[in-house]
């Protein structure tokens, strides 16, 4: 069937459309990088087991600290709202630095530089705080490092460095990180 020229442009507009819909739709339907990284802190204190000298009160928070730079702004607030592990809610406290850090259970270390991020984990070492960092920011790594691969948000761990603050992960946890650094 032969159509006019209009009606063929019309046809082919609303193809046009069509199609910018469908790509535009799984794009818009995946979450963000950032986005991603905010729902995987929220979730790793459900795989993580802290010293029993550090056992948190009854009904207290599991403090989820940004140190230095902010990158989530309020979609971590948002990933973390209603979350709770063991009866414990999670709350999101920012800090410009490691000082006063001895209130997290969890430290995303954002430093201004690959220095930066350098000084505050070395603050941090040896304290019960499970310290996370992202491959973006530079080459230094806490004991969960996220990275891009293949398209997703991964992570790498260092079990051996958690170990030595009296961590230990899950079996799960391990199992789904991109590598695991161990001490032996």
């Amino acid at each position: 069937m032969h159509r006019p020229p209009s009606l063929r442009r019309t046809g082919l507009r609303r193809a046009a459309a069509c199609l910018a819909l469908l790509w535009a739709a799984p794009a818009a339907a995946q979450p963000s990088e950032n986005a991603v990284k905010a729902a995987f802190l929220t979730k790793f204190p459900a795989y993580v087991d802290w010293p029993a000298s550090l056992r948190i009160a009854p009904g207290a928070p599991i403090n989820l600290c940004i140190l230095g730079g902010d990158p989530f702004g309020r979609t971590i607030d948002e990933a973390a709202r209603g979350q709770q592990v063991d009866g414990h809610p999670i709350a999101i406290r920012r800090m410009a630095g490691a000082a006063g850090a001895e209130i997290c259970q969890i430290a995303f270390v954002d430093g201004d530089s690959a220095h930066g991020t350098g000084d505050m984990l070395r603050a941090l070492q040896g304290r019960p705080v499970l310290t996370v960092t992202d491959g973006r920011d530079g080459p230094e790594r806490g004991m969960i490092h996220f990275v891009v691969a293949g398209g997703r948000v991964r992570f790498h761990i260092d079990q051996a460095a958690a170990e030595s603050c009296g961590l230990t992960f899950n079996a799960r946890l391990l199992a789904i990180a991109l590598s695991v650094r161990t001490g032996r």
